[in-house]
C-alpha cells in the first residue's frame, strides 16, 4: 500500500542515488588526481544516464519521478494518480518535490565525502562548482533558458507521451522503464548538453548548489546564484509544456 511516507522515502533515496552517481562521474572527470581525470564529455553523459537508470530502479515504487519537472509535467498532463493510492493534489506534489530536493542534497554531500581529498587538491573553484551544478558555456540567460526548456521538453514529452500509456495514467520515469530513460538522458546530454550542461531537473541542480554553498569545500568560491534560476525555471517550463503537448498528441496516437 502506497503512502505519502513511502513515496517520500522512495523518491528521496532514488534522487540521492541519481545525484551521487551523476555528480560523482563529473567529479571523477574534472577533479585533480582522480583515476578518471580527463575522461571527457561522453563519459559524463553516460555516467548521468546510468545514474538515472540506478535512480529509477531504486524509486520504482513511487513511479521514479526524481525530478520536479517530471512531477509538474505529469500534473499538466492531467494525471489523476501518481501511483495507485496517491492522488494528485497539493500535498502529494509537495511530497514528491520535497523528497527530490532532500535526496539531491544528500547525494551531493556523499559525493563531497567520496572525493574530499580531490576537492582539496583541485585549485580551480569553477571545476569544484561544476561537480555540483550546471553552468553555461556562453552566459546568456535568455538563450540558456531556451536550451533548458528544449532539453526538458524532450525528456518529459518522451516519458509521458510514449512511456506512460494513456493520459491520466503516467506515473514517472518508471513508466517508460529504467533502460530507455537512461538512453534518453544520454541522448539529451550528447545532443543538447553543450550550451548549459543540461540540468533538465531543478532538484538535480538546486539541491547540490545548496550543498556547495554550505559544505566546507576548500577554496570553493562562489555558488553562482545569479545563474541558479535558469536550471530551475527552464526545466519547469519545459516540463509543463511537454505535459500540455502530450494531452494533444496522445489522443492522436490512440
Amino acid at each position: 500500500m502506497n503512502t505519502l511516507g513511502t513515496v517520500f522515502l522512495s523518491e528521496m533515496l532514488g534522487t540521492a542515488v541519481l545525484v551521487l552517481l551523476g555528480a560523482g562521474v563529473v567529479a571523477n572527470v574534472l577533479l585533480a588526481k582522480t583515476k578518471g581525470l580527463g575522461g571527457g564529455t561522453l563519459m559524463i553523459n553516460f555516467g548521468w544516464g546510468f545514474a538515472v537508470y540506478a535512480g529509477v530502479v531504486v524509486a520504482y515504487n513511487s513511479g521514479a519521478q526524481l525530478n520536479p519537472a517530471v512531477t509538474i509535467g505529469l500534473v499538466a498532463n492531467g494525471t489523476t494518480e501518481f501511483v495507485p493510492g496517491i492522488a494528485v493534489n497539493a500535498l502529494s506534489i509537495l511530497t514528491y518535490i520535497g523528497a527530490q530536493m532532500v535526496g539531491a542534497i544528500i547525494g551531493s554531500i556523499l559525493v563531497f565525502l567520496a572525493y574530499k581529498q580531490h576537492f582539496d587538491a583541485e585549485p580551480d573553484a569553477g571545476l569544484k562548482l561544476a561537480v555540483f551544478s550546471t553552468g553555461p558555456g556562453i552566459r546568456h540567460y535568455g538563450w540558456n533558458l531556451v536550451t533548458e526548456i528544449i532539453g526538458t521538453f524532450v525528456l518529459v514529452f518522451v516519458v509521458i507521451g510514449f512511456g506512460g500509456g494513456r493520459q491520466g495514467e503516467s506515473m514517472g520515469l518508471a513508466s517508460l522503464g529504467a533502460l530507455p530513460v537512461a538512453i534518453l538522458v544520454i541522448a539529451i546530454g550528447a545532443s543538447l548538453g553543450g550550451p548549459t550542461g543540461y540540468a533538465i531537473n531543478p532538484a538535480r541542480d538546486l539541491g547540490p548548489r545548496i550543498a556547495h554553498f554550505f559544505l566546507p569545500i576548500k577554496g570553493k568560491g562562489s555558488s553562482d546564484w545569479a545563474y541558479s534560476w535558469v536550471p530551475v525555471v527552464g526545466p519547469l517550463i519545459g516540463g509543463t509544456l511537454a505535459g500540455l503537448a502530450a494531452t494533444v498528441v496522445l489522443p492522436v496516437l490512440g
